[in-house]
C-alpha cells in the first residue's frame, strides 16, 4: 500500500495593524513588504491599514507575489476609532480591530506597528485569542535620566510613573512575546527593572538607501537661493515637530543673519495648526522681509524628500520635548547634512553621541535662534562628523529593520 505524503504545511502568516496614515507608517510597511517579497523563506504578511496606505503598497507589490502580501483596508469607522484623541478609547479599539482581522485573515500572530497604545489592554492581561502578540515600542521615557540632563515636569513625572506600571504589567502578559524598542538604551533598562524585561529587544530605526541615480527635478528648484544657508523642516507638520517655534525663532535673528537664511517647510500641515502657522508666517514676512521662507504643504514622495535633503545645508528637527527616535536623523546622516534638533531625550543623545549636528532647547525661541545664528556664521558642516554620520546610517538599513522584525515574529510563533 503506497505511503501517503504528509500534507503540505501552510506558510506562517503575520497580521500587521497600522491605523495611522501619516508619519513613518508607509515607509516602514514598504520595508517589510520589500523584504518579504525578496525572501521566500519569510512568513507571508497580511497588512490591515487605511485605504490610502494599502493602495500605495499595492502599486509597489509585484502581482505574482500577491499571495505573499495580503492587504486589508480598514473601514473608515475602524480607522476613526483607532485614532481617537482619547488614548483609552484608541487602545481598546486597536485591540478589538486586531482581533477581528486576525479572525478574518487566519493569521498566526499579531504585530502592532506601534504597540505603545496597546500597553493598557495588554497590561490588563488581554490577549488575541491565544495568538502571540508583538510590536514596536516608540516612546519609552522612564529611563531618560540615564540619557542626559533630564528634568521632568510634574506632567512628565506622572506620565513616566504610568508608563512604568503599564510596561511592568504588559511584559508579564504571557501572550506578549516580543517588544521591539527603537530606543537602543531601553532594553537594558527593561531587563534590569522588569520581570519579563528580556522580551524587550533593540530595533534599528531604518533609513532608505540613497538612490543610485537621483531623480532630476525632484526637489524645489529655487531652494536654497544662492548665497543662503538652506534649512529644511520636513514631514507631517504638527505642533510637536516645532514649526511654530521655528517661525518665532526666525523673527529673533539679527537682520544680517536673516538675509543669509532660507527656510523651507516641506510636508502636509496638520489642520489644527494651519491658522497659527499662517499668522506667524505673516508676522515673519513683515518683520524679516529679507529672510527667504516657503511652505510646500503637501505629502512629498521619497525622491522629492531625498532631493530636498541633498539640496539643504541643515535639516531641522526642533521637536518639543519629543519622546522617542526620529527617522529625520537618518535622512540627514546618510546625506551628510547636520541636524539642528532638540537637546532632550533620545534624539539629543544620539546627536551628541554620533556627532550628527547641533542641539538646543527647542522649546525656547531665543535658544533656537542662537543655534541657527551659530550654524549660519560658523558654517553648517563644522557641526557634523560626516564619517560618524555615515556609520550611523549604515547600521540602520531597511533590511536590518525588516529582518529584526520578522525574525522576532518567527521566534514568537515557534515558542
Amino acid at each position: 500500500m503506497p505511503s501517503r505524503s504528509p500534507p503540505e504545511r501552510r506558510p506562517r502568516r503575520i497580521l500587521i495593524l497600522e491605523p495611522d496614515a501619516e508619519g513613518h507608517s508607509l515607509e516602514w510597511l514598504q520595508h517589510l513588504v520589500a523584504f518579504t517579497t525578496a525572501d521566500k523563506s519569510a512568513a507571508s504578511l497580511c497588512i490591515a491599514a487605511p485605504a490610502e496606505l494599502c493602495d500605495t503598497l499595492a502599486r509597489s507589490t509585484p502581482p505574482q507575489l500577491d499571495h505573499r502580501i495580503g492587504l486589508l483596508r480598514l473601514l473608515p469607522r475602524e480607522q476613526e476609532r483607532c485614532t481617537q484623541r482619547s488614548l483609552v478609547v484608541a487602545s481598546f479599539a486597536r485591540w478589538s480591530v486586531m482581533r477581528r482581522y486576525l479572525r478574518l485573515s487566519g493569521a498566526d500572530a499579531g504585530f502592532f506597528l506601534s504597540i505603545d497604545l496597546l500597553s493598557l489592554p495588554l497590561a490588563l492581561g488581554l490577549g488575541l485569542d491565544g495568538r502571540p502578540v508583538s510590536g514596536i515600542l516608540f516612546r519609552p521615557s522612564i529611563h531618560y535620566r540615564t540619557l542626559g540632563n533630564y528634568r521632568p515636569s510634574l506632567k512628565e513625572k506622572l506620565r513616566d510613573l504610568r508608563k512604568d506600571l503599564l510596561y511592568r504589567l504588559m511584559l508579564r502578559n504571557r501572550h506578549v512575546r516580543t517588544v521591539l524598542s527603537l530606543d537602543p538604551f531601553f532594553p537594558r533598562h527593561a531587563a534590569s527593572h522588569y520581570a519579563g524585561g528580556g522580551k524587550v529587544l533593540a530595533l534599528p530605526d531604518p533609513a532608505f538607501p540613497l538612490a543610485a541615480s537621483p531623480c532630476k527635478g525632484a526637489g524645489i528648484a529655487d531652494f536654497p537661493p544662492a548665497g543662503r544657508t538652506g534649512m529644511l523642516l520636513f514631514g507631517y507638520l504638527t505642533e510637536r515637530k516645532g514649526p511654530l517655534v521655528v517661525l518665532d525663532a526666525l523673527r529673533l535673528l539679527p537682520s544680517k543673519v536673516a538675509e543669509r537664511v532660507a527656510v523651507l517647510f516641506a510636508g502636509r500641515t496638520d489642520p489644527e495648526i494651519r491658522a497659527a502657522l499662517e499668522a506667524r508666517r505673516s508676522s515673519l514676512q513683515r518683520e524679516q522681509p529679507q529672510l527667504w521662507f516657503q511652505i510646500e504643504d503637501r505629502r512629498l514622495e521619497r525622491d522629492e524628500l531625498e532631493a530636498l535633503v541633498a539640496q539643504s545645508d541643515v535639516v531641522l528637527a526642533p521637536y518639543q520635548r519629543f519622546v522617542g527616535s526620529s527617522g529625520v536623523l537618518l535622512w540627514a546622516a546618510r546625506a551628510g547634512r547636520p541636524v539642528l534638533a532638540q537637546d532632550f531625550g533620545l534624539v539629543g543623545r544620539l546627536i551628541r553621541d554620533h556627532r550628527l549636528g547641533a542641539v538646543a532647547d527647542a522649546s525656547d525661541p531665543a535658544a533656537l535662534a542662537h543655534a541657527i545664528e551659530r550654524m549660519v556664521v560658523e558654517g553648517p558642516q563644522s557641526f557634523i562628523d560626516t564619517s560618524s554620520a555615515k556609520r550611523f546610517a549604515a547600521a540602520r538599513t531597511p533590511d536590518h529593520f525588516a529582518a529584526a522584525v520578522l525574525s522576532s515574529l518567527s521566534s514568537a510563533m515557534a515558542s
